[in-house]
C-alpha cells in the first residue's frame, strides 16, 4: 500500500466495516479466531519454557524467548500475506478485511450490552455476564457495582481491543496489526504480577505496555474530544487522574471516560475474593445506574467515529 493515503484510509475503513460485521460467527464456527490461536501457541510455549525452578535471569530470558518466537509467528505470514495482497488490484480491500479480524469494536459493544440487558432482568444474571469481561469479583456487586465495572472495561477495551490495533495497522500494516494483537493477548494471558509469570511474563507485560503507550492517550483524548463543550474540564480532569491507576496505560481512557460521563470510576473492588482499594477518577456520581452503560456506550461509538475521521483526514492532508 501507497502510504500515507493508502495506509491511514485503510485502517478508517476497516474500523468502519467492523463496527457493522464484527467477526461473523459462520467464519468463527469453522476456523476460529487468530487471537484463539495465538493463545494456542502461547499456552504451547508456557507448558514447555515456563519452569518454576529457575532463576529470576533465566526466567526472564525464557519469556523473552517466548515473546520472540510468538512476535515472529505473527509477523512472517501478516508480512507474507500483505505483500501478496499487494500485487492484487484489490488486495489492498482483502488486507482491510483481513484487519477486520482484529479489531473488536462490534464484539466490545455487543459484550457491554449484554451487561445492560442482563441487569434489566435480574442481578445475578448481570453479575454472570459482566465476569465475562472483567477480572474483579462480581459476586457482591450491586447494580452500581456492575454498572461501573462494564464501563471500566469499555473504557479500557477501547484503548486495547479498538483504538491500539487501528494505531499500529495504520503505522505499519498488515504486520504491525498482527504484531500487536500478538503481544496484548500474551500479555492477558501470561503477563500477571503472580509467582507463576511474575519471571516469565514479565517481557510481555512491559511490552504491552509500551504499545499501547500511545492509544491510551489517544483514546482519552477521543473521548474528551466528544464532549467539546467540557473539552478542558474533561482533559485536565483525565490528566490528573490517569497517573493514579496502578496501570501505566488503562487510567487514561478510564479517567477520561469517568469526566466525559459526569461520574466517578476505579475505587476499591476485589479480586479472587482479596479487597483491593484503588483510587477514584472523576469528579461526579459514585453511585452507577444500567442508563450509564448506554452513555458510555454511545461515547464510545462518537469517539471510534471521530478516529474514522481523523484517519480520513490524515490521508487525505
Amino acid at each position: 500500500m501507497d502510504w500515507p493515503i493508502m495506509v491511514f484510509g485503510a485502517a478508517a475503513l476497516a474500523l468502519l466495516i467492523e463496527k457493522f460485521t464484527g467477526y461473523p460467527q459462520a467464519i468463527y464456527s469453522r476456523i476460529s479466531h487468530p487471537v484463539v490461536w495465538a493463545g494456542r501457541l502461547i499456552t504451547y510455549l508456557d507448558q514447555k519454557l515456563n519452569k518454576p525452578d529457575v532463576s529470576p535471569l533465566e526466567g526472564r530470558a525464557r519469556g523473552v524467548a517466548a515473546l520472540a518466537i510468538l512476535i515472529g509467528a505473527a509477523f512472517f505470514p501478516a508480512w507474507m500475506i500483505a505483500d501478496i495482497l499487494s500485487h492484487w488490484r484489490l488486495g489492498w480491500l482483502a488486507e482491510v478485511l483481513l484487519a477486520t479480524t482484529l479489531i473488536a469494536q462490534r464484539s466490545l459493544k455487543d459484550h457491554v450490552l449484554d451487561v445492560h440487558k442482563a441487569l434489566g432482568r435480574s442481578l445475578p444474571e448481570a453479575r454472570r455476564s459482566v465476569s465475562m469481561i472483567v477480572g474483579r469479583d462480581p459476586s457482591n456487586l450491586d447494580e452500581s457495582g456492575v454498572s461501573r465495572a462494564a464501563l471500566e472495561s469499555l473504557a479500557e477495551n477501547s484503548s486495547d481491543g479498538i483504538v491500539a490495533p487501528v494505531l499500529w495497522y495504520a503505522l505499519l500494516g498488515l504486520p504491525g496489526i498482527a504484531i500487536y494483537k500478538a503481544i496484548n493477548t500474551a500479555d492477558s494471558m501470561i503477563g500477571h504480577k503472580n509467582t507463576k509469570y511474575q519471571w516469565f511474563g514479565w517481557a510481555s507485560a512491559r511490552l504491552d505496555d509500551v504499545v499501547n503507550l500511545p492509544a491510551s492517550r489517544l483514546t482519552g483524548l477521543l473521548f474528551a474530544a466528544c464532549t467539546p463543550s467540557r473539552f478542558k474540564e474533561v482533559f485536565a480532569i483525565m490528566r490528573r487522574d490517569a497517573p493514579k491507576h496502578q496501570s501505566p496505560n488503562a487510567g487514561w481512557p478510564e479517567a477520561a471516560m469517568a469526566a466525559a460521563l459526569g461520574l466517578r470510576l476505579g475505587g476499591p473492588r476485589s479480586y479472587q475474593g482479596e479487597s483491593v482499594e484503588l483510587p477514584w477518577m472523576g469528579e461526579g456520581r459514585t453511585t452507577l445506574t444500567r442508563a450509564d452503560i448506554i452513555k458510555g456506550v454511545k461515547l464510545m461509538t462518537r469517539a471510534m467515529l471521530l478516529l474514522s475521521f481523523a484517519l480520513l483526514l490524515v490521508a487525505i492532508l
